[in-house]
């Protein structure tokens, strides 16, 4: 379940790729390491909750917030929220 959603997310932000704003890419690649690494450790962990993995991801970049200044900070955390309720939707 974790795997499938990763990959749903993963495919949401190569899907922006033609249209997004360097903003939103520079975003978008951000976060995909953050996704990516919260589904590992979601795996390993044996974790099947995708409300589990949104929360590991949120405390991932909450963990990282000082690597970004506090506008990339709005910007990759609302795509987060974005690409959460677009993932639920399809």
């Amino acid at each position: 379940m974790i795997h499938q959603y990763e990959e749903k997310l993963l495919t949401l932000i190569d899907q922006m790729v033609e249209t997004a704003s360097d903003d939103e890419l520079f975003a978008g690649g951000y976060l995909r390491g953050h996704i990516s690494l919260s589904a590992a450790d979601c795996e390993r962990d044996g974790v099947t909750s995708v409300d589990v993995m949104n929360q590991a991801v949120n405390d991932s970049l909450k963990e990282a917030q000082s690597e970004l200044n506090p506008a990339d900070q709005l910007l990759v955390k609302s795509l987060w929220q974005q690409l959460q309720q677009n993932a639920a939707v399809s």
